[in-house]
């Protein structure tokens, strides 16, 4: 945990942001996988984590701004549970440390609630993702489940977002200490990529890093892959054969849930071939000017525009895309090979705060999501500030599904040679990714560097 001022602070930040009424925050419980004792690895709901630092189920919390109040609804373990699950401190003695004084019993909160609700003061509640905590929501609300979504408090979401937006410098630390984890992950990979093996192998021995490093966790489902033209494919049944590239998008968790999320491209057999190379310094030259690029006040839509480009220009260079640059990505001809945004925000979630709206997060009333496609997909338009940590992570693609209706349909086909993009099919794909602070003058790579020149990829990967 961090300091009990921290989370002190946050919440009394929060109340007077939001202003009135009380803020009703549902923690986690435990969720079953198939049967009530068999149960998933727990995991804290990060503004629940964020706010009032604590990472165990069945507890839910109250900030009461009018009454100046913050409460804790939740129990102490049970002797009965103690022997099964062990022995653990009071509940009282978790809240001191997080600056809590005042605890109640779960079976209070209903009352709690409810007086509120028929007193007609605001509950402002934040988007519910779990279909338990939803019902929850409801019966303490007394509304219909499918009406909690559109209970949730604008007012809440937008005040949340701008505090976990920014990361303070204890924050930076708990990613580099997961990405610290990721480095050695990836270098590991590198290492044992090679013909004749099983994907899984690999993304076992990762995974098995990680878990022994600090108790850590995966941030999200590994993707490993020599199918790099699916973007999340989390299969790993493939034998990998000389020539093919593999997509590595993997990271830990540090031991306080802030997460990591890094990608690298490995030629199997440890050298990259002549056009792989040339699209593999497509991506890393996309990637390194839009981290150069970036620094307070600038639009992330513009830092992904500048990728677009870059990647515009190189394909260009190889006969693939044809035509005046600007034109071509301003009408979103670049997107048959890149139809994902350039990055988003991390922090507690891989793609934080993604549960509480994705538009409050990375749009405003005046940056509106594009509806075009491939930008439509990027996460984050809106200006920058020192504090965010984003990730940018240009790819370059070969879809052969969307390769042959594009065809079909001539689309394009001023800015692309169909012709030449045919003998691509079946490249798969590449995407180099960090984890990047803004600063005050500009931006930063977060972590122990991770290889990704062609010759320190080809060094490790044949070693």
């Amino acid at each position: 945990m961090f300091p009990k001022e921290v989370y002190r602070a946050r919440r009394q930040r929060l109340a007077a942001d939001v202003g009135g009424g009380i803020i009703l925050f549902l923690g986690n419980s435990q969720s079953p996988m198939n049967y009530p004792d068999n149960l998933y690895p727990f995991r804290q709901d990060s503004s629940f984590l964020y706010f009032w630092g604590q990472d165990i189920p069945d507890l839910n919390a109250v900030i009461d701004i009018d009454a100046s109040r913050e409460i804790i609804f939740g129990e102490d373990i049970s002797l009965e549970e103690s022997v099964w699950i062990g022995a653990a401190p009071s509940l009282k003695s978790l809240c001191e440390k997080a600056g809590i004084a005042e605890l109640a019993s779960a079976s209070r909160l209903f009352e709690f609630v409810r007086e509120a609700v028929k007193l007609k003061r605001p509950v402002h509640i934040l988007p519910q993702y779990r279909a338990y905590n939803t019902l929850k929501m409801a019966h303490l609300l007394d509304m219909a489940p499918e009406s909690v979504g559109t209970a949730a408090s604008p007012e809440l979401i937008r005040a949340v977002v701008a505090q976990r937006s920014v990361k303070s410098d204890a924050e930076v630390e708990q990613i580099e200490t997961a990405l610290d984890i990721t480095c050695a992950m990836h270098k590991m990979a590198m290492q044992m990529t090679s013909p004749g093996r099983y994907e899984l192998d690999v993304v076992s021995a990762m995974e098995s890093l990680a878990y022994s490093r600090g108790g850590s966790r995966m941030a999200y489902p590994t993707i490993f892959s020599i199918k790099g033209d699916i973007l999340h494919n989390q299969f790993h049944g493939n034998i990998m054969q000389k020539g093919d590239l593999v997509i590595n998008d993997s990271g830990a968790e540090s031991p306080m849930h802030y997460a990591s999320d890094i990608t690298r491209t490995i030629p199997v057999g440890g050298k990259f071939s002549p056009r792989q190379k040339d699209i593999y310094g497509i991506a890393l030259a996309a990637q390194e000017k839009a981290i150069r690029a970036m620094r307070p006040g600038i639009e992330f839509r513009e830092v992904h525009t500048l990728s677009c480009r870059i990647i515009t220009e190189g394909l260009q260079q190889m006969g693939l895309m044809q035509g005046d640059v600007d034109e071509s990505v301003a009408q979103g001809a670049h997107a048959l090979f890149q139809p994902a945004g350039l990055g988003h925000m991390i922090g507690l979630d891989v793609h934080d705060m993604e549960g509480l709206g994705e538009d409050f997060v990375g749009y405003t009333d005046t940056i509106q999501r594009s509806p075009q496609f491939g930008t439509r997909n990027l996460r984050m338009a809106r200006a920058l500030e020192a504090g965010f940590v984003m990730t940018v992570e240009p790819g370059i693609y070969f879809i052969a599904q969307l390769i042959d209706r594009w065809k079909a349909e001539k689309k394009f086909d001023r800015f692309i040679d169909y012709d030449k993009v045919e003998a691509f099919k079946g490249f798969g794909g590449v995407r180099v990714e960090d984890n990047v602070l803004v600063s005050q003058d500009g931006a930063r790579v977060l972590g122990t560097p991770i290889p990704k020149s062609i010759e320190d990829v080809e060094a490790l990967a044949s070693s």
